[in-house]
């Protein structure tokens, strides 16, 4: 008995490769330093908060560096089969530079929005921290329970950063909505993963992977439902049809900042989570898993531009609104990619398929935020940010103006755009490769159709402004643009137009990744 207590506990203990999971580590250190300052900060000096919470998102961000010459496993176990709970491969390294590169830009959006909203500095800033450190975490989990974990802990701080606005009626909805939603998604996925721990006897995705090629015939329906309730919580994530209501309330309610962050780095998390399960734990399942997501893609994209055609221009945060629904549309791309992997006829055909979605999200994560960086800083002299306050806007601010036109193009899938272009063939391809003539139709049709409000949006920008008796301060002269706060706002929007420009000028940046095996 002695014996075999030590033996076990021997196979327990291990060092851990503190390198390996140094970025997620860092972003957590830095939101409890944040959260200590604000303790002992004056007023006057609370924006030090959040500089120092960028000094650690972009230390974070730069610890991936020592991460590139090959991948490292931690916290495996040291008996049986080799299994590891945490992995720093390519596919993790890639959206962690995501997932901190895009937490790095909203924190830039967001000293506006902290100024002008009068927002607690310390508790957004440690929120903030703490949803990137989980969302982090997640793309490099190889094992259920901690993908659970760190997909709530990305998600419990995104929360309270939606209801942050304290005593505001939208943001407090938008909140609960959230919270509801989420929750719900959380303890469906929960019941499918005590399912498959049923039939399969492991939580870690490799051991899973091999347990379902031999599972048990009595269990194999118990198997089935564990594999379809499991993506539940992903699609949630991800705003997949039918998981997409809470979408549109949430971004309205939310600072704008905070909706830019749910849109790129929350769907980042969504999407590393479904790729994780259905690619290296449920492969043997795909017949089971590649139509549900196909069927997803299609009635998400279609419901997402749909819905974005029928907002009305003059209704209060109408352009917000737009960009949610866009958001869903462009959820509906990514997942295209994941279901053709469904399809594929092997593992390294499947990676390539998964190699679309990461290529169409690096594309999306920089222009999305560039254009929500924008309505944010319209929104700073048009508070109720309808699609009619950005008439005029090359007039007002002529580079701003631009760079929201390039943003929306990309999205479009239109030059001078060139990477929403190339990514959108990318995906298309996939699709097509993978016997899903269907599905590249109904992606080539809903593609067409958003042309319609990005390019209306567009031509709104570069209209004459409407001259109105009593009409709002132009935004270029208005007060609020003066400020020093303006200033990171200004430098996010920079940052995602130069981002853009290059991609355009040399899309084989990010097209690599179509054809690099990442899994």
């Amino acid at each position: 008995m002695t014996a075999n207590a030590t033996s076990l506990a021997t196979s327990l203990v291990q060092s851990v490769d503190w390198l390996a999971v140094a970025p997620p580590t860092i972003a957590a250190l830095a939101g409890l330093a944040v959260l200590v300052a604000d303790l002992f900060l004056p007023e006057r000096r609370k924006h030090l908060l959040g500089w120092g919470a960028i000094a650690g998102l972009a230390l974070a961000a730069l610890a991936l560096l020592p991460l590139l010459d090959g991948d490292r496993s931690t916290f495996c176990l040291t008996s049986g089969a080799h299994a590891c709970s945490y992995t720093a491969d390519t596919f993790a390294l890639v959206i962690q530079f995501l997932v901190l590169g895009g937490a790095l830009l909203t924190g830039l959006l967001s000293f506006s929005a902290l100024d002008d909203l009068k927002l607690p500095a310390g508790e957004f800033w440690f929120l903030l921290l703490s949803s990137a450190a989980g969302a982090a975490l997640l793309p490099a989990s190889r094992d259920l329970a901690t993908l659970v974990i760190a997909l709530e802990v990305a998600s419990l701080p995104a929360f309270a950063l939606v209801g942050l606005r304290r005593g505001d009626r939208l943001s407090s909805e938008a909140a609960l909505k959230f919270f509801l939603s989420s929750v719900t998604a959380t303890a469906v996925m929960l019941l499918g993963v005590s399912f498959v721990y049923a039939a399969t006897g492991s939580l870690h995705l490799s051991r899973i992977a091999d347990a379902l090629t031999h599972v048990d015939p009595r269990l194999d329906t118990l198997a089935q439902a564990g594999v379809v309730l499991t993506l539940v919580g992903f699609a949630f994530k991800t705003a997949a049809v039918p998981f997409h209501f809470w979408v549109p309330d949430t971004y309205v309610g939310a600072p704008v900042p905070v909706a830019a962050y749910l849109s790129v780095v929350g769907k980042a998390v969504g999407f590393s989570g479904l790729i994780l399960v259905t690619v290296l734990a449920f492969p043997s399942y795909s017949d089971v898993w590649g139509p549900a997501v196909a069927v997803l893609a299609a009635l998400t994209m279609t419901a997402g531009n749909a819905a974005a055609l029928r907002q009305r221009p003059e209704r209060a945060f109408s352009a917000v609104r737009l960009l949610a629904w866009s958001s869903v549309a462009q959820a509906g791309y990514l997942l295209v990619p994941i279901a053709a992997a469904g399809y594929a006829d092997s593992g390294k055909d499947a990676s390539r398929a998964i190699g679309s979605t990461v290529a169409y999200a690096l594309m999306y994560a920089a222009v999305n935020l560039g254009a929500f960086a924008v309505a944010a800083l319209v929104a700073r002299t048009s508070p109720a940010n309808r699609l009619t306050d950005y008439r005029g806007l090359y007039a007002a601010r002529p580079a701003a103006a631009l760079a929201l036109g390039f943003f929306l193009l990309c999205l479009a899938g239109l030059p001078p755009g060139v990477i929403g272009l190339f990514a959108k063939v990318t995906v298309f391809s996939a699709a097509v490769d993978a016997g899903l003539g269907w599905l590249a139709v109904v992606m080539a049709l809903n593609v067409v159709m958003a042309l319609y409000y990005y390019l209306q949006w567009t031509a709104v920008l570069f209209r004459a402004p409407e001259p109105a008796a009593g009409a709002e301060p132009a935004p270029a002269t208005g007060a609020a643009a003066a400020r020093p706060r303006a200033v990171p706002l200004t430098a996010a929007i920079g940052l995602t137009a130069v981002v853009g420009i290059a991609l355009s000028g040399a899309p084989q940046l990010v097209l690599r990744f179509a054809s690099d095996t990442l899994l």
